[in-house]
């Protein structure tokens, strides 16, 4: 009798669907009042024409808080109806009954991606726990980078070691540095108690250490320069190209491409090095489902592909199913994580989507299937030729392998023939995408530098579906970013993306309504137009300081009955921050931090963001792609571990925060007295706060700037260009405002 229990299960998160629905009713019923109090006060002030109560501060006080209520508005769709999964992979069909898996992992620059830690990831990915002969890493190296060519081949070596011991033992962590790391004697086990699997662990680990020399003598003997100009190459990775006697162990296929570069031919970033492997790999495993993962995320979870497979070869969602989103966490995040590195304010809006019509790409740990990314089926031989060409381009093998008929042209142990080899180089050839519909229609998108958020964005838009599923045991972790400049860089890169979105044809609020759900369209337009919010923050990070100075009151007295409704939107939206940090887990730090780091963000990323996304679109600037630096920096890492900021950043990253810091503190002082002094406490109550609030939370920026003599201090130049900058805040905003 056939197995009829569920290989998955959805279940609606009912205490928070309840909490959220009664904020979402709440909140914006008070956001009505006060929309009716800031509509009702200008008409008020247009009518008298008092000069003592200039119309422009209410003005853009008025329209920073419709910004913010707009794009509340927004959120809200992710809050409507969170959920969470649960998988059964004990439950799915034996090994020969499992579809193959393809797996891609991206890597530009062995400086900024050390090579031992992207080996870490390929060796994690190769011991994944499914069968061997359908498994298939493809390592896309974008730089040309000999360090990486030769570090797979080492990685190979190694690999010859590693996978039986994983396999023998059963091992649970299969990347080795996190493997050797850990305390695997806590595993039940009986196997880890024996003296023969002690030997052995020691044997594998000594072997791991020889793997690591040869990588850094590799290194230290080879340029580490990367190419912009380079052919491509597509090279299988066996025991005979790298020097080993053959044996009986099982491997997966481990191929290394890096695709044809010229200088001046645009290469689309990471969804061009994706398209190639998406096109290489068609010719020579052609599984239907495909791994994306960043050279700095390994496998956690040997058993993510069994999970995914959960759902892929679930009858009822299979057929609409377009790809399967595990969260994105980190192995090197600390208790106090100063910097918010983790993302935690990401994962509830991932389960609030998912109870839509799924969650969106996050560049890394998902499951996709071929078919979503080809926007078809199966390819019949009496098809139009001509039009498949315009779609796929001139490769007519290639469009042969989209037929379910496909005869593979390689296998583990051999190499390509000289026809089909020149095929495969070909199609990573930097002009094969040229006037055809790749990254229009086909494969990743190109229109945003932010790929993975605009090509989720097709999917759905084409009726596909997904599944986010964040297990107990995280199935991949990465490398986050742990100081202050990566991350403001990291970040601008994000928004710039955004805003190329935001400000064109694919609007979510225009293009999306059509052709998905509205809360759904809500949920992309969120992360879209997020970039607004640097707009009310700067307002109300100078414009209700200002106007306390001269005595203008910008908010309700505290007798007036709207006085409750600023009150209770202020402390309601805390509230609720402060409920989603505890559900996850974590403690009042972390609200604060995420206050902090997110006025940070509003400051410097959603501004300069949204600068150069508008600077790349009208042509100012060339669209770029910097990757992040996860090269270990032993003086950040350990005022990191430490809890204390470094604030070692560009002075124009630096500049808005310290002015705006040093402005809020000045105004405080002298205001204070001054209020209190003429008796105007009441009405100026929400603007004396408005500063002590970003005062407290921002404290450490205090620190920076006068307190500390350390190198990770906010440079003393710095401090003086923003005390001279707020000098020019107080002096001329106050002309333009007041009079």
């Amino acid at each position: 009798m056939e197995n009829t229990l569920p290989i998955n299960l959805r279940r609606v998160k009912k205490t928070n669907l309840i909490i959220n629905r009664l904020h979402i009713f709440t909140q914006g019923f008070a956001l009505l009042a006060l929309i009716y109090y800031r509509t009702n006060f200008l008409f008020q002030i247009i009518k008298i024409r008092d000069k003592n109560t200039p119309f422009l501060p209410h003005a853009l006080v008025f329209l920073s808080e419709l910004i913010l209520s707009f794009l509340w508005v927004l959120s809200q769709a992710f809050q409507w109806n969170p959920i969470s999964r649960k998988v059964f992979p004990e439950r799915l069909p034996g090994n020969d009954k499992l579809p193959s898996i393809d797996v891609f992992i991206c890597t530009t620059n062995p400086i900024k991606e050390p090579s031992v830690d992207v080996m870490n990831t390929l060796i994690s990915a190769m011991a994944l726990d499914y069968p061997a002969d359908k498994l298939h890493v493809y390592l896309s190296d974008d730089g040309g980078s000999s360090v990486t060519f030769q570090a797979v081949k080492e990685a190979w070596k190694f690999l010859k070691w590693w996978i039986p011991f994983c396999r023998k033992y059963e091992v649970k962590t299969r990347c080795p540095v996190a493997y050797f790391s850990a305390d695997e004697s806590k595993d039940e086990n009986e196997k880890f108690s024996s003296t023969e699997f002690i030997a052995e662990k020691k044997k594998i680990e000594k072997k791991y250490e020889e793997f690591k020399r040869r990588i850094l003598k590799i290194i230290e003997n080879t340029s580490s320069f990367t190419s912009r100009d380079h052919d491509p190459l597509i090279q299988v990775i066996n025991d005979e190209n790298c020097g080993v006697d053959s044996d009986k162990t099982e491997m997966p296929l481990l191929v290394y491409v890096s695709r044809e570069k010229r200088p001046f031919h645009s290469h689309h970033f990471k969804a061009g090095a994706l398209n190639v492997l998406l096109r290489v790999s068609g010719l020579i495993s052609n599984s239907p489902y495909i791994l994306v993962l960043d050279c700095d995320m390994y496998c956690n979870d040997p058993t993510s592909g069994r999970q995914a497979m959960c759902f892929f070869l679930d009858p009822k969602i299979s057929p609409k199913l377009g790809f399967v989103q595990f969260p994105q966490k980190f192995h090197n995040i600390r208790e106090n994580d100063i910097y918010d590195s983790q993302l935690r304010f990401f994962w509830p809006k991932l389960e609030g989507v998912d109870g839509l019509r799924g969650s969106m790409l996050v560049g890394t740990g998902f499951y996709i299937k071929r078919e979503a990314l080809y926007r078809t089926s199966n390819v019949q031989e009496d098809n139009d030729l001509v039009q498949l060409q315009k779609a796929f381009g001139p490769s007519y093998e290639f469009i042969k392998s989209l037929q379910q008929n496909y005869k593979l042209n390689a296998s583990r142990d051999e190499e390509f023939s000289g026809v089909s080899l020149k095929e495969i180089r070909f199609l990573a050839s930097c002009g094969y995408d040229n006037n055809t519909k790749w990254g229009k229609e086909v494969g990743f998108r190109y229109f945003s530098v932010l790929e993975d958020y605009f090509t989720s964005f097709n999917l759905h838009c084409n009726g596909w579906i997904s599944v986010y599923l964040d297990p107990a045991k995280p199935c991949f972790l990465g490398s986050a970013t742990t100081n202050l400049n990566e991350i403001i860089v990291q970040y601008t890169r994000w928004v710039a993306g955004l805003v190329e979105v935001a400000v064109s044809r694919f609007s979510p609020l225009i293009y999306g309504p059509l052709r998905m759900s509205t809360l759904q369209s809500m949920c992309y337009a969120n992360s879209a137009y997020d970039f607004l919010i640097f707009l009310p923050v700067y307002c109300l990070a100078i414009v209700p300081q200002l106007c306390l100075l001269h005595g203008i009151h910008l908010y309700p007295k505290v007798t007036n009955p709207f006085f409750i409704v600023f009150s209770f939107l202020f402390l309601s939206s805390q509230l609720k921050h402060i409920q989603e940090v505890f559900s996850s887990g974590h403690s009042i730090r972390t609200w604060a931090i995420e206050q902090r780091i997110w006025m940070l963000r509003s400051l410097t990323c959603y501004m300069y963001g949204t600068l150069n996304g508008i600077s790349e679109m009208i042509g100012l600037r060339a669209a770029s792609f910097l990757p992040t630096d996860k090269a270990e920096n032993d003086e950040q890492s350990k005022l990191y571990q430490m809890g204390i900021y470094d604030f070692q950043a560009s002075g124009l990253l630096l500049a808005p925060l310290c002015t705006l810091y040093i402005l809020n503190v000045v105004v405080f002082i002298i205001g204070v007295p001054k209020i209190f002094h003429i008796r105007q406490a009441s009405k100026m109550f929400i603007q004396l706060f408005i500063p002590l609030f970003g005062i407290l939370i921002n404290y450490p920026l205090f620190e920076g700037m006068f307190l500390r003599k350390d190198d990770g201090r906010v440079a003393p130049s710095i401090t003086i260009l923003s005390a001279a900058l707020c000098i020019i805040i107080l002096s001329f905003g106050s002309l333009a405002l007041i009079y």
